[in-house]
Parts: structure tokens; sequence; C-alpha cells
């Protein structure tokens, strides 16, 4: 890849030079011009790693190179306060563990907006840190016009989540990207993941366990 920058390079460089021997006002003007492309290339040159990994490609690059971008995943709960964030929060963890930062991205929000810009639920926080998750996320709507293009895969945690995600979807491609959370559970055997707001301390707890596992089972997925 290096080389067709390089190639390109030489070019621009050879016609910089035949250039020179025109006019005055002429050789001005392309000078500016080449100046210009001459930075940019070198630019590319130094920072291709990570304009690469970053999902930055030229329009030259080729269709399969663009197939590695990363991947954007959507938890959506009720309020965005409880088990959304939790899954954000354990899916970063396992990202993270993975090495996989630079593959996988992740976010949450809910269907409903009476907690927008709050943080999550003080007791699913306080569950949470004692198995080492940091729920830093803030709650927000979920946008179906930004997040049905921005993400691949918008996870609803019980039926009525999935239900209200199609209702929002616009279309065919907008249906296919939603999933159950619990449909990437591998040991537990549960249709959703309960709401623990107006539950005890158990309530907490079983939501961090299927969690757990759904998120495992995910992650394998996107290992495969």
């Amino acid at each position: 890849m290096r080389s067709i920058y390089l190639l390109w390079v030489f070019l621009f460089i050879s016609l910089y030079f035949m250039v020179q021997q025109g006019p005055k006002r002429e050789k001005l003007i392309y000078s500016i011009f080449f100046r210009e492309w001459i930075f940019r290339f070198s630019f590319v040159l130094k920072n291709l790693p990570d304009l690469i990994d970053t999902g930055y490609y030229p329009l030259f690059l080729s269709a399969t190179q663009n197939k590695k971008r990363m991947k954007q995943v959507l938890f959506v709960c009720l309020g965005n306060i409880c088990r959304s964030p939790s899954a954000e929060a354990i899916f970063n963890s396992l990202i993270e563990k993975s090495g996989l930062e630079k593959e996988l991205q992740c976010d949450s929000a809910g269907i409903l907006n009476v907690h927008a810009r709050e943080p999550a639920d003080y007791r699913m926080d306080q569950f949470a840190q004692k198995r080492g998750y940091h729920l830093t996320s803030i709650s927000r709507p979920v946008d179906p016009h930004r997040d049905f293009d921005r993400f691949d895969y918008i996870i609803g945690m019980d039926r009525e989540n999935i239900r209200d995600l199609q209702a929002m979807a616009r279309n065919k491609n907008d249906r296919k990207k939603i999933f159950r959370m619990t449909d990437f559970c591998m040991n537990h055997k549960t249709e959703s993941v309960p709401d623990p707001y107006f539950g005890g301390d158990a309530g907490f707890e079983l939501v961090l366990d299927v969690l757990e596992d759904a998120c495992a089972g995910l992650m394998r997925k996107f290992q495969k």
C-alpha cells in the first residue's frame, strides 16, 4: 500500500518540475498546488496505520479493507439507568480484556426519555462496582435516525424493548439489526433481562448474572 502512495508522490514531483519550465505566474500557482498535495500525501504515509485502524479509507483502498471498520453495538432498555448501562459496562470490560478496542465499540440508550441526562441508578451502580464494573454512561433516549445508521447491533433487554425498537425501525435493514440480549446467553435459560428497578437486591444481582453470560456470548460471536 505504501508503494502506491510513493508512486503518486513521485508522479506529482515529476509534474511539478515539468511545470517549472512554464511562465512565472503559472509556476507560482502550481507551486502552491503541489506543495499542498505533497503535504497531504506525506501526512497519509506517516499516519497510514492509524488512519486504517480508525476507519479512514482513501477512495482507492479496496472494498475488502473497507469491511474492517469498527463494529458498533447499542444496548437498549426502558429508561437507560439499570440494565443497558450495565450491559455497556460489562461489554466494555470484555472489549478491553480481549484487546479489541479498535474493532468493537458500544453504547447504551433507553426507549423512554424520562431519565434523560441522568446517571445510572445508584443501586445498580453499587452492585456493579462490587464486580468491578463502573457505570459511567448518561441516560439518553434512542434516536432512530442516528442510531440505526450508526450501530450494527441494537440489542433490547426484553420483549417490550424489542417491540418498541421494531416500531422505531424505518425499514427492513433497520429491523435486521435488532436482537434480544438473552439470545446470546450461553448458560441462563431466560427470555429477558428482568427490570430490577422495583425489586430488591436479588433482582440487581440477577441482572448482572444474566448480562455477564449474554455479553460473553456476544463477545464469542465477534471473536469467531
